[in-house]
């Protein structure tokens, strides 16, 4: 009771406040402050953990965002960082573009492209990411925002998705800041809720590497670039928190417009690429505050993708195989030609170069007819660079240096390169590599075939180079393929011409060309190729021996600035290397050479060949009544096809089996010359086989990229089947021994023969999965559907649909040309007699109803992807053939 009353009076007291009474309170809040104070600086804190430290950087403190759950199937399950060495991903970059028209998008595409590295572009502000994970397996290594306002403004759910994507698959992000346009007065501002700030539109000058960092791989630091960097819009990087560390910095070059960063008008040092390590909340991102318009930019981007790409997968060799070809030798004009001290130079040159690169040599091309036809003091040159040629490598030119495609006459080209080599043998030349180059490339792509068999009779040629394959530019996607057992590699320029023979000419001088080696365009295409075939000439020797000084300048920059194995390998052995690097360029992929100056210039009747390509395909599949069509096509005056082949009949199927190996001369000759007096003459060629052959798309579309396609689509268990009657009809024993129905349900311990044949009655059936791969190459309206069904119940609508498609002109009427014979179940052609011409005995033949095992097994088979195919056509804006709409209706 006492205590009670006491805890009234106390209660009482403290609702009944008096001055006296609020005075107390206030002075124990203010001992309760201090003493909280106290307590706070006793407290231990780890300093380096707080940006507040730091006097310039102010702001709230970056807290990690919440891991949200991905954008990706729900079965990619959120894990902790330390599982995430466990994590594959693919070997691409995502890039995350403003728009696709951006200069540093395309530069970073190009830098990517250049290296051979897969990506995908998406643009930032679209309002959804692109899916990161699939089946657990991470689709991409490193992640790559062209501006970085464009990452710390994506919206919460986006970023949270790519932060945690990055954490799981322990992948990592490189973030460009390029500056602010239209801004004025305020140059500084914080990253997103990061501790870092940065500070625009500066101009810097003498930049250096941190030699701590441990991001480099080609870059080699230690060294200062001197001098003003390119520019005046340059971001830098401010911050004191630990997980930040620089990996290049540089002087400021002007205060003229930041006066706010200070009055002192010393030099700073300035972050300008930035490394955060991820301490802070476990992702690695690398900042850079320029483009490439600064060449050490363009090395760091190249490390940094590999450094912070998951497993460091992405990236090419560091070995770097050079041979330098001198073209021309004994050609050239007297005036221009080597003397004896530029022979003696250019021993001298070898030995040196020799010293940088493993075992270098230069590489003589010679054309034998021009010896002996310089001055009197040239001409010593000639017999002194034959006294020296067991220093050099060599190889033949044409006798004449004239050029192969010319040569329709097999015997004239033999005869003219046995001058050449008759001379090798008069001059004991050592030609001894099985190396060859054509002048100006000719015959090698677009391949003249008489020029590959005459190389290897006469030479034992394996190995050429060419600058054209698959177009002269951009240079960055030049490659090799192998034609007629003859490794073609890809050649490059260094900016030495003919005419390119004096310093003071050379254009732009010699500010241009020691721009392009010290970090310009031809620095860079060593950088992009491990294996580098340079072109040069006689006259880049002699004169001011232009040819030396680039080289020499070149191999001693790459010493100073990049950690590249330098190294020099004969010709086969360099093939063998390319191919070893990259062995997906084996099989060529034939581009149109009709719209291309250059190559037309070195295709021998290129102007005739160019009118002899199709204009539409008929792709398949197989069974469908791609035959049928074929003959209807066939009825017009103006719709021509290609005459048949020996082995395949009407059908070339070039661009689906080994036929494209023989090159596009052999594809060609089974078409005929327009008619002159007709332009509206159309050619045609039909090949069931293109329909699911996994190359057909890609070769078809390099060919003909504005080609028409058209696919027939039946029911696919009908189709399945009648591929199995097929095979029996030509005795296929696996066919013969086992029921349809066993071969469909046949599992993999089945012999060969009757997997093969299970796949070809089903795979082509599975018609999305195919048509998604021509829709890679070439867009919806390129395509017509026909189906197939109606194509045999009734031809005549179809066919105005086909004629409407591929703009056939005349118009025909197809009721007048096609009549239904009941004998034999379909349409057949109508003679002008008024008789009936119908397809063979091999077609439209009457085969037993297929079991009802089989029809179900089928039905549930392919049920899902006759959904998907429905899905895909409606998409495209495509009617879908009678036949799957019932399909699709009786499920």
């Amino acid at each position: 009771m006492i205590r009670r009353l006491r805890i009234g009076a106390v209660i009482r007291c403290i609702t009944q406040p008096t001055i006296k009474k609020t005075f107390i309170v206030l002075v124990l809040l203010c001992l309760f402050s201090i003493w909280m104070l106290a307590f706070q600086i006793a407290s231990p804190r780890n300093v380096k953990d707080d940006h507040r430290t730091n006097p310039e950087v102010k702001g709230p403190r970056h807290s990690p965002r919440k891991v949200a759950e991905f954008n990706q199937p729900s079965n990619v399950q959120q894990e902790t960082p330390q599982a995430t060495s466990k994590q594959q991903t693919s070997k691409i970059a995502l890039l995350f573009v403003e728009n696709s028209a951006s200069p540093l998008a395309s530069n970073i595409t190009s830098v990517l492209e250049a290296n051979r590295i897969k990506y995908r572009t998406a643009i930032s502000n679209l309002g959804d990411i692109p899916h990161l994970a699939y089946n657990k397996l991470g689709l991409y290594s490193v992640i790559v925002f062209e501006n970085v306002f464009s990452y710390i403004n994506l919206p919460p759910p986006h970023r949270d998705t790519i932060d945690q994507y990055c954490r799981l698959y322990n992948v990592g992000i490189i973030v460009f800041t390029p500056p602010k346009k239209d801004v004025v007065g305020d140059y500084s501002s914080q990253v997103g809720d990061f501790p870092l700030y940065i500070d625009q539109h500066l101009s810097l000058m003498e930049l250096t590497l941190n030699t701590a960092s441990n991001i480099y791989r080609i870059t080699k630091p230690g060294q200062t670039l001197k001098g003003p960097l390119p520019g005046d819009d340059w971001t830098v990087f401010r911050t004191n928190h630990s997980t930040y560390q620089p990996i290049a910095r540089a002087k400021t070059g002007s205060h003229r417009k930041i006066a706010q960063l200070g009055k002192t008008l010393e030099p700073i040092l300035h972050t300008t690429v930035l490394h955060d390590r991820g301490t802070l909340d476990g992702i690695q991102r690398i900042f850079f505050g320029g483009d490439f318009h600064l060449w050490l930019n363009y090395l760091l981007f190249l490390d940094s993708v590999h450094y912070l790409s998951s497993d460091k997968n992405l990236g090419q060799t560091l070995e770097r195989y050079f041979m330098i070809d001198v073209d021309d030798i004994f050609v050239g004009s007297p005036g221009i030609r080597l003397k004896p001290e530029d022979v003696e130079a250019m021993c001298v040159e070898q030995d040196n170069i020799a010293e940088l690169v493993s075992g270098f040599r230069f590489n003589l091309g010679f054309s034998g007819h021009f010896l002996g036809r310089g001055t009197e003091e040239e001409n010593r040159g000639d017999e002194a660079l034959i006294k020296v040629a067991h220093k050099f490598w060599w190889f033949p030119h044409m006798w004449d240096h004239s050029q192969p495609h010319l040569y329709q006459n097999e015997s004239k080209l033999q005869n003219i390169m046995m001058l050449n080599k008759q001379f090798a043998q008069e001059k004991d030349i050592p030609v001894d590599q099985g190396y060859a180059i054509a002048p100006h490339h000719s015959g090698v792509y677009p391949t003249h075939e008489a020029l590959y068999r005459i190389w290897k009779e006469i030479w034992n040629v394996s190995v050429t180079s060419t600058e054209e394959y698959p177009h002269l530019r951009p240079a960055r996607r030049r490659k090799g393929f192998t034609h007629a057992g003859i490794k073609v590699l890809p050649r490059q320029t260094c900016g030495l011409f003919t005419h390119t023979i004096y310093m003071a000419k050379f254009p732009g001088g010699r500010e241009r060309l020691d721009t392009s080696i010290m970090g310009g365009e031809l620095f860079q295409t060593v950088i992009n190729n491990p294996v580098n075939i340079f072109m040069t000439h006689l006259s880049n020797y002699g004169n001011d021996r232009l040819a030396l000084y680039t080289f020499d300048k070149l191999f001693n920059f790459l010493r100073i600035w990049t950690n590249f194995k330098l190294q020099t390998l004969p010709p086969r052995q360099l093939a063998d290397k390319y191919f070893e690097l990259y062995p997906e360029e084996q099989d060529p992929l034939w581009g149109t050479p009709c719209e291309d100056k250059r190559l037309t210039s070195i295709w021998d009747n290129a102007e005739k060949k160019c009118k002899k390509f199709p204009k539409f395909l008929v792709i398949g599949p197989q069974k469908t009544g791609t035959t049928a069509l074929y003959t209807f096509l066939g009825m017009h005056p103006h719709i021509v096809s290609n005459k048949p082949n020996p082995v395949s009949f009407e059908e070339l199927q070039f661009f689906s089996s080994k036929n494209y190996y023989k090159g596009l001369d052999w594809y060609l000759q089974y078409f005929p010359m327009p008619k002159a007096n007709v332009s509206s003459e159309m050619l045609f060629e039909k090949s069931a086989t293109y329909f699911d052959a996994a190359p057909a798309p890609a070769r078809i579309h390099a060919l003909l990229p504005k080609v028409k396609l058209i696919a027939i689509l039946l029911d696919p268990g009908l189709r399945a089947y009648s591929w199995y009657r097929h095979m029996q009809s030509h005795n296929d024993p696996a066919s013969l021994q086992y029921s349809f129905y066993e071969v469909i349900t046949s599992g993999a311990g089945a012999p060969q023969s009757v997997n093969l044949l299970k796949k070809r009655c089903l795979d082509p059936g599975r018609y999305a999965k195919h048509l998604e791969r021509w829709l890679k190459y070439f867009s919806p309206h390129q395509i017509l559907i026909v189906d197939g069904n109606l194509l045999r119940e009734d031809p005549i609508p179809v066919m105005s649909k086909v004629m409407r498609f591929v703009h056939a002109k005349p118009y025909i009427d197809y009721s007048e040309l096609l009549r239904f014979e009941e004998k034999k179940g379909f349409y057949c052609q109508v003679l002008s007699t008024g008789k009936s011409k119908c397809l063979g005995v091999s077609k439209g033949r009457p085969y037993e109803p297929m079991d009802l095992k089989s029809q179900e097994y089928l039905a549930e088979y392919y049920r899902q992807h006759n959904a998907d195919l429905e899905s895909l056509l409606t998409k495209l804006g495509q009617v879908p053939p009678k036949w799957l709409q019932d399909t699709i209706r009786e499920r």
